[in-house]
């Protein structure tokens, strides 16, 4: 297997930019669902959500799709994100391009709806390889919003 995820939270992962062969992967690994952060034509030859979706939900996996973009993330995500996680099967992978927008929002979901240390979960996704120094400022500014 060559699709790598990174662990968020026990049954909560993050990974990078699907493809076909990274789908068959994905459910050959044990995921149950997919989260799709990922906005559509964001880049060329980006696999469209409509193709990913037929072809997850062929696979036996449930779709969901979610886009956002880093500076636009605003509280109607972070509450969608937290449900989608919440009833999601389990384990799910959320991805986008490379997993820090995911990790982003996890953390924002975490900060805001769960009492998580911001400084902790910063830390911890650095420890993974993910930064998300800006975690802080989006947190604020959702408080404040």
């Amino acid at each position: 297997m060559s699709f790598k995820t990174t662990e968020m939270a026990p049954g909560i992962d993050t990974g990078a930019q699907v493809d076909s062969a990274s789908l068959k992967e994905i459910a050959a690994m044990g995921y149950r669902a997919i989260i799709n952060n990922r906005p559509d034509n964001e880049e060329p030859g980006q696999m469209a959500m409509a193709d990913a979706k037929a072809q997850a939900e062929a696979l036996g996996l449930e779709y969901h799709f979610l886009p956002v973009t880093s500076s636009t993330i605003g509280k109607q995500d972070v509450e969608a994100f937290d449900a989608l996680l919440e009833r999601a099967g389990k384990p799910v992978l959320a991805h986008c391009r490379t997993g820090t927008r995911v990790y982003l929002l996890y953390g924002a979901t975490q900060v805001l709806k769960h009492g998580a240390d911001v400084d902790a979960v910063v830390a911890e996704a650095a420890a993974k390889g993910f930064d998300i120094k800006s975690l802080p400022v989006l947190v604020e500014k959702l408080r404040s919003a």
